[in-house]
């Protein structure tokens, strides 16, 4: 019968290791939304959805990331991504401010407001 006392230690380093990786998963795949708003800064009606979500307090009720796509190459193709899962033609570009909930897309200040209203 072969000596398992030598190795215990390994047992415990890998039990350690799986709880530590389920903690991490459990921290960060909590906190990610599946909802992003798309913004630009020089956008007015990017401006409109900000000043609503201040005004409102909806970034306590609601998670969702906030992405500025003018001087931001990669959250510009996330948006373009987004943009094609919801079958959006984006052949004349993508108007912001744009919210994805993880199903549906909305464009425009006014459907994004309506939106954090029935929230």
């Amino acid at each position: 019968m072969p000596n398992n006392k030598k190795y215990r230690p390994l047992v415990i380093l890998g039990i350690i290791i799986i709880f530590i990786g389920a903690i991490i998963y459990a921290k960060y795949s909590s906190t990610a939304s599946p909802m992003i708003l798309f913004y630009s800064t020089s956008c007015i009606h990017c401006q409109n959805v900000a000043s609503y979500i201040e005004a409102n307090d909806i970034r306590n009720k609601l998670k969702f990331q906030e992405l500025e796509v003018s001087a931001n190459q990669a959250n510009s193709q996330l948006l373009a991504k987004k943009a094609q899962e919801c079958k959006i033609d984006t052949s004349q570009g993508i108007n912001v401010p744009f919210f994805f909930d993880g199903e549906k897309c909305l464009i425009g200040d006014q459907d994004i407001i309506n939106y954090f209203q029935t929230k």
